[in-house]
């Protein structure tokens, strides 16, 4: 059982909700475990499109001509097959496509659109104190282009880890991408339960000279180990 609460804001427009998940698992081998999730929940959406100015003489366009409050309620799924050493998983966490605005032209709808993420990844030993850690994470939005990030990470003695990823976005065609940015990586394993992370993102598009890098810190704690098995808690 999960809960997610979130707060988002960029330009005029901000959301804030909050989602509660639940998942349940099967055996479907010595090691290997499938679980299938669902989540429901609602945000709230604001768009305070009256700030916006649309022109040099500040003519109304109708399209900004009035703000929006809305209460949008949504439910997603997920399915995730994982060993000690490897795991797959697909997810979809926003099926309905509330509608945004009631502001239409022709065959242009301000809704939500579904996203759909497929992740992968596995762990092989390289030595008795080194592991290497490839995944990878792909990302589809109705209406926007294809997102793929490929990750490695270099584990030492379980307790330290080094990777980087890079994150590129298709582009006109299915065979030319661009790279969107790239990432430094690195990850602690203070004790059992306690984990540090850190990523450098320096960004290549479009949004160099407005945003040219962030950075992102992590911290994971595992409850109850020691009591009860947990499924590789290093690795995934």
């Amino acid at each position: 059982m999960g809960l997610q609460l979130y707060g988002d804001k960029i330009g005029v427009i901000q959301e804030a909700g909050a989602f509660a998940s639940y998942a349940f698992r099967i055996k479907v081998g010595a090691k290997s475990t499938l679980a299938l999730g669902i989540q429901g929940g609602a945000s709230s959406y604001q768009a305070n499109l009256t700030e916006v100015k649309t022109s040099p003489d500040n003519q109304l366009d109708p399209a900004f001509a009035s703000n929006i409050s809305k209460i949008l309620p949504n439910f997603g799924t997920g399915i995730y097959l994982s060993n000690d050493r490897s795991y797959l998983s697909l997810s979809v966490p926003r099926l309905i496509k509330n509608k945004l605005s009631e502001y239409n032209v022709g065959d242009y709808r301000s809704v939500q659109a579904r996203q759909a993420y497929l992740a992968g990844g596995f762990v092989v030993g390289l030595s008795p104190g080194i592991k290497m850690k490839p995944s990878f994470l792909v990302k589809y939005a109705e209406g926007a282009p294809l997102g793929f990030d490929g990750n490695i990470n270099f584990w030492f003695a379980d307790r330290i880890s080094l990777g980087a990823s890079i994150r590129r976005n298709q582009f006109s065609t299915w065979t030319k991408f661009t790279t969107d940015a790239v990432v430094g990586l690195l990850e602690i394993q203070l004790t059992d339960q306690f984990r540090f992370g850190y990523a450098y993102d320096y960004t290549m598009n479009g949004l160099q000279s407005v945003a040219p890098s962030s950075h992102e810190i992590m911290i994971r704690y595992e409850f109850g180990f020691g009591k009860n098995r947990i499924l590789t808690p290093r690795y995934f």
